[in-house]
């Protein structure tokens, strides 16, 4: 996914991208300018989706988005949003159309925006859609709403401050929320578990990730995030940011697991090295790039940054000579044994917690559905509870493993549940910094390990030039 904002000031048109997407003809009447784009191929299906209080003429592409277009006089005003999401190679034309549609009604359409969505796909194997979304909200009469609005800055006493020029001091506070910074994430996991649904609907068994590699744990400890989620999306195959929770302790778990074996075989070559009339540190700083193709630019500032950041471990750790080395390393590894440890300590109790919290909120959720269903005429309740079988399946369920959990005792300590998981959340984010810091410190090591193998490679050639010298004398 990707989301873009089409403003005047980088030089876009809303009614420009939107006869582009869709491969119309549509001309602006902001400038006059007509946009033909009817030969443009692999548009294979278009539609606009309205909110509520949206005109329905708006379901017109050249009547929406000439009226965004003439609703905003600024010359560097944001005209749109465009999110441009891939759709998956696994499901028919058809499929990822519903799909497309579904995901932009439900974040999008459902919080007020009109959504004009583009399935493009020329059978290359790369479908995806355009979504171009409003950023004005909607009067009750079908007018545009202001995208913010001023309000005054008090002092102490209550009062406006008053500026030099006359003016009072004030700040802009927006009218809806769909330019927090969280959103962008929000969006992103939502198309992850709405692909993830439609996927395991259809028979597929393919799974998608909305995270980088990076917080996959590939390369790098992912972080934990704590969002509260249904319990049910998962049983359904749809990834929730609780499930994630336990998959990324899995990922540490196995990252711990390979940073201990690489900093144990550099141990091992360690102990196997005679600490006698062994290379100083410098000489094997010198010899870090033998070997190595330094021919352009790039490599030769890339071998600069790694012989730096050798030179920075040596100096904190005043690693001198290959004794403190051995020692160095030595620390590296029982450090990292003990760090392993604690996190999945941290991890399983984090686990234990957010299980805890994501009933507490299922039985705040649905306390009232399921206390309404209880309060109907027996005759009644079938109707209801085909209709909220979920919600109410979600509340039992919360109830017993409460239940379970508090033994008797009454009253949720959810602030102090929610506390400790703060806490141990901050614990883990410092443990993490160790961890990386560690990682760091292991790379620096097996460059040393390098350096030192070709500087004992170079006195094996010198040795076998001698010998063969010898041998012709």
């Amino acid at each position: 996914m990707s989301i873009k904002i089409i403003s005047r000031a980088k030089g876009h048109s809303a009614v420009a991208k939107a006869a582009y997407r869709a491969g119309e003809i549509i001309k602006s009447e902001y400038n006059s300018v007509t946009h033909d784009y009817t030969r443009k191929g692999g548009v294979v299906h278009t539609e606009i989706l309205l909110p509520e209080h949206a005109p329905v003429e708006y379901a017109d592409r050249s009547i929406l988005w000439n009226a965004v277009e003439m609703s905003e006089r600024n010359s560097n005003a944001q005209l749109a949003r465009e999110i441009e999401i891939s759709l998956p190679v696994e499901l028919t034309r058809e499929q990822n159309i519903d799909l497309a549609r579904e995901y932009a009604q439900r974040q999008f359409v459902d919080k007020g925006m009109c959504a004009d969505v583009c399935v493009h796909d020329k059978d290359d194997g790369n479908p995806h859609a355009h979504i171009v979304l409003t950023l004005r909200p909607f009067n009750e009469d079908g007018t545009w709403a202001a995208k913010s609005k001023k309000e005054y800055i008090l002092d102490d006493n209550g009062e406006r401050i008053k500026l030099k020029n006359g003016e009072f001091k004030t700040r802009k506070i927006n009218t809806v929320d769909w330019n927090e910074q969280d959103r962008a994430e929000e969006w992103r996991a939502a198309w992850k578990d709405a692909q993830n649904a439609a996927l395991k609907l259809h028979g597929h068994t393919a799974r998608v990730d909305h995270r980088s590699y990076a917080r996959q744990g590939k390369d790098q400890i992912p972080t934990v995030h704590l969002g509260v989620a249904a319990s049910q999306m998962e049983k359904r195959g749809i990834r929730t940011e609780r499930g994630n929770i336990n998959r990324e302790i899995d990922v540490t778990n196995r990252q711990m697991g390979q940073l201990q074996a690489r900093i144990a075989k550099v141990k091992t070559w360690l102990y196997a090295q005679p600490i006698t009339d062994a290379p100083t540190m410098v000489n094997v700083m010198s010899h870090i790039a033998d070997g190595k193709n330094l021919e352009t630019r790039y490599q030769k500032i890339a071998n600069l940054k790694i012989q730096a950041s050798v030179l920075v471990f040596l100096q904190e750790n005043k690693v001198f000579d290959m004794a403190r080395l051995v020692e160095k390393v030595t620390q590296i590894h029982e450090r990292l044994y003990e760090v392993s440890n604690e996190i999945k300590k941290v991890d399983r109790r984090l686990d234990t917690l957010n299980t805890h919290l994501t009933h507490c909120e299922n039985l705040k959720q649905h306390r009232a559905v399921f206390q309404k269903y209880t309060q109907l005429d027996p005759k009644k309740r079938g109707a209801f509870l085909e209709k909220h079988s979920g919600e109410i399946q979600s509340y039992r369920d919360a109830k017993q493993y409460l239940d379970a959990v508090m033994n008797g005792r009454t009253g949720l300590p959810v602030k102090e549940w929610t506390a400790e998981r703060d806490r141990l959340t901050a614990e883990r984010y410092s443990l993490c910094e160790e961890y990386y810091r560690l990682k760091d410190e292991t790379r620096s090591v097996e460059h040393l390990r390098k350096g030192a193998e070709n500087i004992m490679r170079g006195a094996e050639r010198e040795r076998q030039h001698q010998r063969r010298s010898m041998e012709l004398i």
